[in-house]
C-alpha cells in the first residue's frame, strides 16, 4: 500500500488542524493541503498550507485539478451553504461535504425547523416570523417558553440569543433586526421554546444513505468556569460523554440522525459528509437544538483522536455511498478532553501578535495540540484569534484526561491568555454518581413504588363489592357471585397511534379514558357488564407524573362504566424502549346471563330499526391518517381548529372517547336491543355487518345525524374519498343499536334520559344478491341526505 493521493482540506482553525493531523495518519496520502490553514498547518512533512481562494469557487477547482487532488474535506459551513461541494462534483472531483440544499439544515434555521417537524424528529417547539412585531407578540403569548431568538441564516456564531425572561426575548428581536451585518442572516427570525437540561453534541459520518455514529461529547460554550460569562465559539470540550445514555444514543442514532439522513434522501438531496446534531438531554429525552453540516469546534478535536478507522477510508466510503463497507471503530477504552487558550479580550475585542511559549515541552504521548488563531513569523508562533489553541489529552479515564489537559495549558504562555479549568466536570460528576444497580441500569424501583401509592388513591374510588384484596398483590380478585348461567367476555386492547398524538401533546388523561372505552364498550357489544379492568403501562424510563395521568383516566373511564380497576402492570424495558417511549395495553373482562348473549342474529328481520348514539369526535381511530395529515399540512397541534377558532386542534383530536355502558346496558337488560355494533376499525361499513345475517343489509340515512366538525375538517383538508370515510372513521355515530320498530320510542326516550344523543339512522332490509352498492358519506359534510348502505358481505 502506497502513499499517492493529495488531499485539500478547507478552513483555518483547530478543527481543519485536527483533520490534517488525522488525515495525514492514512497510508494512502501523499500530502494534506491546508487553505488557508494556521501556524500548525504551516509545515510539516504530510501537511501544509497552501494559497487558494475559497471564496473563488472556480479558482478552488483549477488548483485542484492541477494538483490532481483525490478529496477535498470542507470544515467551515460558510463554503458547503455557497455551494462549494457542487461546483467541485460537477467538475469531478470528490468533495467530503453536503451540497448546497442539503447544507441548509445549518444555513437556514427555518428549513431546519421545517424539516424537523416533517419528518417527527424532536425539537423545541417554535414559529417563524419575518415580521418583529409579530415574532415579539408570539414572544408574549406563546403556550412555552419563547425564550430562545434566532436569526434563520448563518450568523457567525451572533445569531442565536437566549433571554432570560420574556422582555429580553423581545429585546433581542430587535437586537437582531436592527443589526446591519446581520441584515440577511436575520430577515426571517426564529422563536423557539426554552429547554431545561443538559446540551451534547453527537455527529455522525454520512453516505447519503448509511451513518456511523462517533460518541457523544460535550462542548462547553460559556467563558468563564461554571457556564458562566458570555457565549464563545467553545471553550473546550470532551469525548467520550457520559451523561449521554446508551438507550439516549440508541435514540440519537435512530430518531434523529437516522430520520434526518433519510429525509434527505427523500427530498433528492442525499447527505454526504458529517451531520452534527446538537442536542438538549430534557426530562423529556434528547431534543435537538442545531443541526450542523460540518464537524464542529472544538469537538473535533477531541473525538478524533479517539478514531481507530483510518479516516481518509471513511470519507472515500462516504463519497462512493459504501460507508457501509467500512467498519468504522473507535478507541472504547480511552477519553479525550480538550482545553481552549483564548486571547485575552475574547469574544469582544483582543490584540493579536502575541509570542506563544511553552507547547513545544508537550513532549508526552498523551498531548496533541491543534492550533487555530495562529500565525507564523520569523519561526515563531503568535497569536492571531479570539480562540488560540486546543490542547487536547487522551488518557485512560476522564479524569485523568482533564488534568492533563489543565496541565498542558498551564504549560502554554502568551499574554493575556486564559482558559477554563472545568472541562469534563459534569461527565466526571455523572461518572462518579454511577454505581451497580438496578436502577442504573434503567429500572427505577422506586419510582414503581411510588406510582403503585399513587393509583392505589385511584382505584378505591372503582371499587366494586365484589373485589377481594387490592392493588399491589400478586393479582386481583373479583367474586362472580348472582349469575346462575354465566358467560365471560374479555377484551384486549390498545388505543393506535392516538397515543402519539397525545405524547406529542403531553396530554395522558384521554388516553387511560379511552384505553378503558374501547374495551368496555366492546364487551357491551355482547350484552355483557365490564366488570373489572387491568392494565399494563410499558415505557423506557418511568416517569409517574405521566404514568400518574393516564392511571387518572383509567380510573375515570372505569368510573363511568362501573367497571373496577383492579390491577395491572408497570414494566420499565430501558433495553426495547426509548426512554421517552411508553405503551399501552389494556384487558377487561364482562359478564352475563347465557340466554341474553348479543347479537341475536337470527332474530333481526327486515323492517327492524337503527338506532344511532352520536360520538365524541373521532374516538381512537384512524390516527395514523390524522397524523399524516397534519403533518402534510403544516399544522401543529396547538393551531387553532380551523372550524372552531376557540378550540385547538389538540382539543378536538384529543377529545375522549365516549363510553355507553350506562346509556345502553339497561336496555340490552331489557331485552330492547338484538345487536349493538361498537363503530371503531373499520367504521360503519366494517363494523355494523359484523352482526347482520348473511342475508340482511342496513340502509342509513345520512340526514339523520350530524357528522362533528373535526371529521367534516378531517374529510375536506384531507380531500377523503367517501369510501375512506366509511371505512375509516365512525362518521359521527359511535355505537348502533338494531331494535324491533315496537321498541324504538322506549329506546330512544331512555337514552335522551340519561343524556344520550341518539336518533333513528336507517333500516334493516334485504339484501338483492348480485348487488354491489357503493357507500357514500362525504356528502353529510353540506347536511345533503344522502342513503348508504352496510352489507355483510360484497356479493
Amino acid at each position: 500500500m502506497t502513499m499517492t493521493d493529495l488531499v485539500l482540506v478547507i478552513g483555518s482553525g483547530a478543527r481543519e488542524h485536527a483533520l490534517a493531523w488525522k488525515l495525514s495518519q492514512s497510508p494512502l496520502i501523499k500530502h494534506v493541503y491546508v487553505s488557508p490553514g494556521n501556524a500548525g498547518t504551516h509545515t510539516t512533512s504530510k501537511f501544509s498550507n497552501c494559497d487558494v481562494d475559497v471564496t473563488d469557487h472556480a479558482e478552488v477547482v483549477l488548483w485542484c485539478k492541477t494538483k490532481n487532488i483525490k478529496l477535498v474535506v470542507v470544515g467551515p459551513e460558510d463554503p458547503l451553504a455557497k455551494g462549494l461541494a457542487d461546483h467541485l462534483k460537477e467538475a469531478g472531483i470528490d468533495c467530503f461535504g453536503p451540497c448546497q440544499k442539503a447544507a441548509q439544515i445549518e444555513a437556514s434555521k427555518e428549513f431546519a425547523k421545517f424539516f424537523m417537524d416533517k419528518y417527527e424528529i424532536p425539537t423545541a417547539r417554535w414559529k417563524s416570523f419575518k415580521s418583529a412585531k409579530e415574532a415579539q407578540d408570539h414572544i408574549l403569548n406563546a403556550p412555552y417558553d419563547a425564550l430562545v431568538v434566532k436569526a434563520s441564516g448563518l450568523a457567525a456564531g451572533k445569531g442565536v440569543i437566549v433571554g432570560k425572561d420574556k422582555e429580553a426575548a423581545i429585546k433581542a428581536v430587535e437586537t437582531l433586526k436592527q443589526d446591519k451585518g446581520l441584515s440577511a442572516a436575520s430577515d426571517i427570525i426564529v422563536i423557539e421554546e426554552l429547554l431545561k437540561g443538559e446540551e451534547v453534541s453527537v455527529l455522525c459520518f454520512s453516505d447519503g444513505t448509511n451513518i456511523a455514529v462517533m460518541p457523544p461529547a460535550q462542548d462547553h460554550k460559556r467563558l468563564l468556569d461554571g457556564d458562566e460569562g458570555p457565549n464563545t465559539g467553545g471553550m473546550g470540550a470532551y469525548c467520550r460523554c457520559p451523561l449521554v445514555s446508551d438507550a439516549d444514543l440508541k435514540f440519537i442514532q435512530e430518531k434523529i440522525l437516522q430520520r434526518a439522513i433519510d429525509g434527505m434522501k427523500k427530498e433528492n438531496f442525499p447527505y454526504v459528509g458529517v451531520l452534527y446534531a446538537g442536542l438538549m438531554l430534557t426530562k423529556d429525552g434528547p431534543k435537538v437544538l442545531e443541526f450542523n453540516c460540518r464537524f464542529g469546534d472544538p469537538e473535533t478535536q477531541v473525538i478524533l483522536p479517539l478514531l481507530g478507522t483510518d479516516l481518509y477510508s471513511i470519507m472515500t466510503a462516504c463519497v462512493k455511498g459504501e460507508l457501509h463497507k467500512v467498519p468504522v471503530t473507535w478507541n472504547e477504552k480511552q477519553h479525550a478532553v480538550g482545553v481552549v487558550l483564548a486571547s485575552g479580550g475574547y469574544p469582544g475585542s483582543y490584540e493579536k501578535g502575541k509570542l506563544i511559549k511553552g507547547y513545544e515541552k508537550l513532549t508526552e504521548d498523551c498531548f496533541v495540540v491543534f492550533h487555530a488563531g495562529t500565525s507564523s513569523k520569523s519561526g515563531s508562533v503568535l497569536t492571531s484569534g479570539g480562540r488560540v489553541l486546543t490542547v487536547v489529552a487522551v488518557c485512560d479515564s476522564l479524569k485523568e484526561a482533564a488534568a492533563k489537559a489543565i496541565q498542558g495549558a498551564e504549560t502554554i504562555h502568551f499574554e493575556g491568555a486564559f482558559f477554563r479549568r472545568d472541562i469534563a466536570k459534569k461527565g466526571l460528576q455523572k461518572l462518579q454518581s454511577k454505581g451497580m444497580t438496578y436502577k442504573a441500569s434503567g429500572v427505577d424501583i422506586e419510582a414503581g413504588d411510588d406510582l403503585v401509592d399513587k393509583i392505589k388513591k385511584l382505584t378505591k374510588k372503582t371499587l366494586r363489592k365484589e373485589v377481594r384484596g387490592g392493588i399491589g398483590g400478586f393479582g386481583g380478585i373479583f367474586e362472580l357471585s348472582g349469575y346462575i348461567d354465566p358467560l365471560l367476555i374479555s377484551k384486549v386492547g390498545s388505543v393506535g397511534e392516538k397515543l402519539m398524538v397525545a405524547q406529542e401533546c403531553q396530554k395522558y388523561e384521554v388516553i387511560g379514558n379511552d384505553l378503558v372505552a374501547n374495551s368496555v364498550n366492546e364487551i357491551l357489544c355482547y350484552g355483557a357488564e365490564p366488570l373489572f379492568f387491568l392494565d399494563t403501562f410499558t415505557c423506557g424510563k418511568l416517569k409517574v407524573e405521566i404514568a400518574a395521568d393516564v392511571i387518572t383516566g383509567i380510573s375515570k373511564g372505569c368510573l363511568e362504566a362501573h367497571c373496577t380497576l383492579i390491577g395491572g402492570e408497570t414494566a420499565e424495558m430501558p433495553g426495547m424502549y426509548f426512554q421517552n417511549d411508553f405503551d399501552l395495553t389494556s384487558f377487561a373482562r364482562g359478564a352475563l346471563e347465557k340466554k341474553y348473549l348479543l347479537p341475536r342474529v337470527s332474530e333481526i328481520i327486515s323492517g327492524d330499526v337503527v338506532i344511532g348514539l352520536s360520538s365524541s369526535g373521532v374516538h381512537s381511530n384512524g390516527y395514523s391518517l390524522v397524523r399524516k395529515l397534519v403533518k402534510a399540512k403544516n399544522y401543529t397541534y396547538q393551531d387553532p381548529f380551523p372550524l372552531d377558532k376557540t378550540k385547538t386542534l389538540q382539543d378536538v383530536l384529543l377529545e375522549p372517547t365516549k363510553i355507553y355502558v350506562r346509556s345502553v346496558l339497561p336496555l340490552l337488560r331489557k331485552g330492547y336491543v338484538k345487536a349493538a355494533a361498537h363503530i371503531t376499525g373499520g367504521g360503519l361499513t366494517l363494523n355494523i355487518p359484523r352482526v347482520l345475517p348473511s342475508h340482511l343489509k342496513v340502509e342509513l340515512d345520512g340526514s339523520k345525524w350530524k357528522m362533528p366538525l373535526v371529521l367534516q375538517w378531517i374529510a375536506a383538508e384531507g380531500q377523503l374519498s367517501e369510501e375512506e370515510m366509511l371505512q375509516t372513521f365512525n362518521c359521527g355515530l359511535g355505537m348502533v343499536l338494531i331494535a324491533d320498530q315496537m321498541y324504538e320510542k322506549q329506546i330512544l326516550e331512555a337514552l335522551k334520559e340519561t343524556g344520550e344523543s341518539a336518533s333513528n339512522v336507517g333500516t334493516v332490509s334485504n339484501l338483492e344478491k348480485g348487488i354491489l352498492i357503493i357507500c357514500i358519506i362525504i356528502y353529510l359534510i353540506i347536511n345533503k341526505s344522502k342513503y348508504y348502505y352496510c352489507v355483510p358481505t360484497i356479493v
